[in-house]
Parts: structure tokens; C-alpha cells; sequence
């Protein structure tokens, strides 16, 4: 019995010191070591082929690229242990770290190290608190750090590359505006040639390398609800930090100094802020009675006079001469018809919002009269803020008895003006299958077809149909860097060589001899006629063209030389007798009164008001106006007097026009005007 007994305390002890030694054992456990699995080769390999092929593609040193493999190699065959008790701070650290190495991948992938220095501390530490959001509110979903930081990081490096591709084409930021145009976005980026730099490659290669290393950390927890309780109290208390510390920062979209002033997730972040329109200060249905009552509706009369009106936006079209400050000289005259207007014609130049991309933004200024500066940095009223019909030239022209045509020789899926037509009142819209595409230069259907187009439209109206035809280009169209069969540069510049610039002078020729055919066809008419051109912004071309044209490029320009990019060249022509006149500088919003103005029909409610704010204010556009009281260019925050009160009553109006409910929009100022069945 008694031996029974001790056989059984004998087992007893042994069992728990060797439960011991397994305890100790656990505890033990090497931290880091090594785990060799066929797996872990196989994708050890591959993921050096994979890396190789990208530094060879980006032009990188096949030694970074061995080094890259062998790191990464060596991480897929590694093993990682972290005793569980620690595991809310390795999950905490995780994520901290892992924040901080995000931020400064997207900078070090966005700038050169000269604009990485010019973002402060307080920005980088916003920027870092946004990834820590970011990788919190994935971790809410997910309950595993690793898969909310592999996840955050992806995307938020991914965001930053599609800014990278964007900027190369286009010269400004990726904000989240541009979402809704993406599809757009894609439709034309077959035309550019898209290149990796070191830095994107190094990006890329680290990442690979971080994503391999997150995969071995695997933080498990029991209590997943406490787990997202605190990942969401930590999101929420972050975001809010930032909320209230980034409140007075403007987003940035020019140039790159959205990336090196706010740092670019926190400018992205500011852009989804600004992406809701707020009421203007001082704003009531009872101020834009008060203001209504001093431009009472004239009488809107049908006329048997009324021209024929053509209004041409043309693609890029741009006098580069404005942006240099040491000469502009070419092999040939670029635009000699253009240059040599001068009978029955009011021609000068004109502020345009946008810069080397966003045409719609362009042509919504002109057909309403509103102006961009009054809404969010990046946004494209045609596909945010066009739900309902809006009172434009289009449907004052309707209500006057004409027929309106838009004319677009591309997909009618752009910048969603398929939908959008219909709401402003066209009768009838003309895309790319509308079009002889076997007229084309390089990829797109020419001006000159387009005109053909407008002139089979006009030689179709009945005698006493009057018709208005609003006509968008394509040719003109960037980029510039690749070469056709079907065209040759007949224009270059003297003492530089920039085969992109060559290209498109040599484009703008082209369309300045399609002008020329246009005008004389016209000028033979018995009918009266009158046409509007404008170039809808100028063209995003070689940095080191700006470079030798102001000595900046596209960095460190004064408000002044910023306004330089963004002009354009119009004018308004009748083939009848009137006023002629050189206009020195106006804007894009202005020119569809001055259409009506030149056309002899008496201006709406609005229209009156844009003619009295034109007096006083010039030429405005997203970023600034020019003051005639001060003589000067000025940022909108510093209006002062009755600069400021008219630029608010504008703000005014267009909110009144643009988000007010039907019934609350004032039908003086804008009332839409059916075309009865």
C-alpha cells in the first residue's frame, strides 16, 4: 500500500518537473530564429526575380537589387517569437512604427530630398497620427495588427503612386476630387509614358521587404472585442487631435506643395474635408433677395436678329510666350491667323482655374458664369455638384428660341458629360462615334473635323432656326513625348530643344490653320454669326521648359508668375460690324456674358451682376483675383473693402444657384428655362 503510494508521489513529481521543464522550456524559446522551408525558398526566389526585374527596369544597381533578395530571403526564412503577455504593446509598437515608416515612404517616394526638408515637425507628426488612424480603424475590422498595417501600408503607398504617375502627366496633386473622375483619368493615360524613378523602385523594393518582415508578427488575442474597443478609441481620439490641430491648414493641389508643405496623406485627408461645400459667411435666403432686387429680370424677347453662336473650347490651346521672361522664340510664326485678328473682334486674354488638366472645370466656368474659387481645391462640378438642372448660357439661349448642340469628338463617358448635357439643356449632344475617325492626328479626331462638323450642323438649320453650338476639342491633347506616323513637328524652338514642347507647338499650328478655315467659311455667310474661342488651360510640358522660361520652373513662383500658367487666350468674333477691342486680362466665368454682351442680347438677372463684378474684379480663378482698386493680384483671404463684399456676394450667389433646394433658389437670378415639347 505505502508502496503504491510513493510509486504515485514519484509520478506526481516527476509530472510536474518535467511540466516545469516544458515551462521553462516555453519561456525560454529563442526569440528570433531560423525556419527553413521549402515554401519560404520558393518564395524567397521569386521574390528576388521580382525584385531584380524592378531595379533593372528602374534602371537601380543589380547590387541593391542582390542585397534587396537576400534580405528578403533571409526574412521569409525567419521565425519570430514575443511572449503573449506583451502582446497589446508589440500590437501597440506595430503599429507606431509601422506609421512612422509609411509616412516617410511617401515622401521619400513624392520629393527629392530638397522639398523633404521643407515639411515641418508638426505636419510630419500629423501625417503619422493619420496613418496611426488609418492602421486603427483596419484594426477595428481585421482584430490582427499585422493584417491592418500589411493593408494600411499597401494602400496608403498605393495612393501615394497613383499621386506619383499623376503629377508626371499632369503637374498637380491627386487629391480625392479626382476619384470621380478616375475613369476619365484611364481613358487617357494610354497617351502618357509613365516612368519609374530610383526612389519608386527603393519604395517598392523596402516594401516588399516590410510586408515580408510584418507577416512573421503574429499578435493574437483572446478578448478580440476589448481589442477593437481600443483600437477604435484610439482612431477616434487621434483623428479628432488632428481634426482640431490641422483646422486653419489649407489643402494644396498646385505643383507638389500639397506633399511638401502638409505632407501628402495629411493633404489628402484636407481634401476630403474640403470636399463638403459649407454656406458662405453672411449667407441667407434674405441677402440674395436684397442683392437680387438691384438686377430686375429684363424682358426677355424673342429676336429674329439674334446671331448664330459658336463657341469653340480648344484643347490646351495656349500662348507659351506669356510664361517667358527671357524670350519665346520658334522656327515659325506659331498662330499667325490667331495673331493677325484684329476686325470686329474683342480678343486678349483669360484666367483659367485649371493648369495641364480638368477641362470640364474650364468649360462649367464659361457656360454658368461661376467660378471655381468658390469651391473645394480639386473638384470637378460636372460630377460633384450636378445632380439638378443649373441655370447657365444654355438655358438662358433656350428660353430665347435657340436650338443648343454640344459637340465633343470623344467618349461621351468624359467627365460624365453624357449625363451632364441633358441637365443644362442641350438638345442634342455629338460624341466620338458622331465623328469621321479616320480624320485624326497622332490618337485624336482634328479640329478641323470638328469644325466640318459644326459647319454640317449650321448648313442643316432651317432658315429661321437659331442655333447655338458649344464645340470641345481633342487634338491638342497631352502628352507629347511619344511619336506617330501620322504627324511631324513643323515647329520648333530656337536655342532649346524639348521634343514634347516641339510636339505640341507643332499641334497648336495645326489648329490655328483649322481656325482659319472655320472663320473664313463663316466671314462668307449671309447669316449673322458670331464664334467664341478659348483655350480651356495651358499644357503640362517638360519641368526644364518652364525652367529656361522663368528661371523657376514650376517651384518657388510669386502669385504673378503663377497666374502666367494659367492664361489663356480667347476671343469673340462676328462676321458682322462690331466693337473691337484688345482686353488685357479677364477670366474664364466672364466670357459668357460677354458672349451675350457682343451678340446684342440684354443680359439676365446674373449676368448683370457678373458685368458689375467684372468692372471691379477683372480676372479671378481658383487661386487668386486681381484687384483694380490695389492694382494687384491677391489671395481670396486677402480681399479687403468692397473687394470683399462683392467677392462675397458672388460666394453668395452661387451657393444660392449651385446647392440651394428648387424652391429656395432665387428665380430672378436663376431661372431654368424649358423648351416646350
Amino acid at each position: 500500500m505505502n508502496k503504491n503510494k510513493a510509486e504515485r508521489n514519484e509520478i506526481e513529481q516527476n509530472k510536474t518537473v518535467q511540466d516545469k521543464k516544458e515551462q521553462n522550456k516555453k519561456h525560454s524559446v529563442r526569440l528570433i530564429g531560423l525556419d527553413y522551408k521549402k515554401t519560404n525558398i520558393r518564395a524567397g526566389l521569386i521574390a528576388f526575380a521580382v525584385m531584380l526585374g524592378f531595379c533593372l527596369y528602374g534602371g537601380v544597381n543589380v547590387p541593391v537589387a542582390v542585397a534587396a533578395g537576400l534580405i528578403y530571403f533571409g526574412i521569409k526564412n525567419l521565425r519570430i517569437t514575443l511572449p503573449e503577455k506583451a502582446n497589446p504593446l508589440w500590437a501597440a509598437l506595430e503599429i507606431f512604427l509601422s506609421a512612422i515608416m509609411t509616412e516617410h515612404m511617401v515622401q521619400y517616394l513624392l520629393l527629392d530630398a530638397e522639398l523633404r526638408e521643407k515639411i515641418s515637425v508638426n505636419h510630419t507628426r500629423w501625417n503619422v497620427l493619420c496613418c496611426m488612424v488609418f492602421y486603427f480603424a483596419l484594426l477595428v475590422i481585421t482584430a490582427k495588427p499585422k493584417i491592418a498595417c500589411m493593408i494600411g501600408h499597401i494602400f496608403l503607398l498605393s495612393l501615394a503612386g497613383i499621386n506619383y504617375f499623376v503629377y508626371q502627366f499632369r503637374g498637380n496633386e491627386f487629391s480625392f476630387g479626382d476619384l470621380k473622375a478616375a475613369s476619365t483619368g484611364l481613358s487617357v493615360a494610354a497617351n502618357y509614358k509613365f516612368v519609374l524613378e530610383d526612389r519608386a523602385v527603393y519604395v517598392i523594393l523596402f516594401s516588399m521587404i516590410y510586408v515580408a518582415f510584418i507577416r512573421k508578427l503574429n499578435f493574437e488575442f483572446k478578448k478580440k472585442w476589448m481589442l477593437r474597443i481600443s483600437a477604435f478609441a484610439a482612431a477616434l481620439v487621434m483623428g479628432i487631435y488632428v481634426g482640431i490641430a490641422a483646422e486653419d491648414t489649407v489643402m494644396e493641389s498646385w505643383e507638389q506643395k500639397g506633399t511638401y508643405r502638409n505632407g501628402y496623406i495629411l493633404n489628402f485627408v484636407l481634401s476630403i474635408r474640403d470636399s463638403f461645400v459649407a454656406e458662405p459667411d453672411g449667407y441667407s435666403k434674405d441677402v440674395v433677395e436684397e442683392i437680387s432686387k438691384e438686377y430686375p429680370a429684363l424682358e426677355n424677347k424673342d429676336s429674329e436678329d439674334d446671331p448664330t453662336i459658336i463657341v469653340i473650347m480648344n484643347e490646351s490651346f495656349a500662348d507659351l510666350s506669356v510664361i517667358s521672361h527671357y524670350g519665346f522664340e520658334t522656327t515659325e510664326e506659331v498662330t499667325p491667323f490667331f495673331d493677325s485678328m484684329d476686325t470686329n473682334v474683342i480678343k486678349g486674354y483669360a484666367l483659367s482655374s485649371v493648369f495641364g488638366a480638368k477641362t470640364p472645370d474650364s468649360e462649367w466656368e464659361f457656360l454658368t458664369g461661376n467660378s471655381m474659387a468658390f469651391l473645394p481645391s480639386g473638384s470637378v462640378p460636372y460630377q460633384q455638384y450636378m445632380s439638378k438642372k443649373p441655370y447657365s448660357l444654355v438655358s438662358t439661349l433656350k428660353e430665347r428660341g435657340y436650338s443648343c448642340i454640344s459637340m465633343h469628338p470623344y467618349y461621351a463617358s468624359g467627365w460624365s458629360r453624357s449625363k451632364v448635357y441633358p441637365l443644362l439643356g442641350f438638345d442634342e449632344s455629338l460624341f466620338i462615334d458622331d465623328f469621321d475617325q479616320t480624320n485624326i492626328m497622332r490618337e485624336y479626331i482634328t479640329d478641323q473635323e470638328l469644325y466640318n462638323k459644326i459647319i454640317d450642323q449650321y448648313e442643316a438649320k432651317t432658315s429661321d432656326e437659331k442655333l447655338f453650338i458649344l464645340g470641345v476639342t481633342m487634338q491638342n491633347h497631352g502628352g507629347y513625348t511619344d511619336y506617330y506616323d501620322n504627324f511631324q513637328n513643323t515647329i520648333n524652338l530656337k536655342n532649346h530643344y524639348f521634343s514634347d514642347v516641339n510636339q505640341y507647338l507643332s499641334l497648336i499650328h495645326e489648329s490655328d490653320k483649322a481656325l482659319e478655315n472655320l472663320i473664313t467659311y463663316f466671314e462668307n455667310v449671309d447669316d449673322k454669326v458670331e464664334i467664341v474661342f478659348f483655350g480651356d488651360h495651358q499644357p503640362s510640358l517638360n519641368n526644364n521648359f518652364y525652367l529656361s522660361m522663368n528661371g523657376k520652373g514650376l517651384s518657388g513662383l510669386t502669385l504673378d508668375e503663377l497666374q502666367e500658367l494659367f492664361t489663356v487666350p480667347f476671343f469673340v468674333w462676328t462676321n458682322y460690324d462690331s466693337e473691337s477691342k484688345d482686353v488685357e486680362l479677364t477670366s474664364l466665368n466672364y466670357l459668357s456674358t460677354m458672349t451675350l454682351q457682343q451678340a446684342g442680347i440684354e443680359l439676365p438677372a446674373y449676368n448683370q451682376f457678373l458685368a458689375d463684378l467684372q468692372e471691379e474684379i477683372p480676372a479671378m480663378n481658383s487661386r487668386a483675383f486681381y484687384s483694380k482698386s490695389q492694382d494687384e493680384f491677391l489671395h481670396y483671404s486677402e480681399a479687403q473693402g468692397e473687394d470683399a463684399d462683392l467677392l462675397n456676394q458672388y460666394n453668395i450667389l452661387q451657393y444660392n444657384n449651385m446647392f440651394e433646394k428648387e424652391k429656395d433658389k432665387d428665380k430672378n437670378l436663376f431661372p431654368y428655362y424649358e423648351t416646350p415639347d
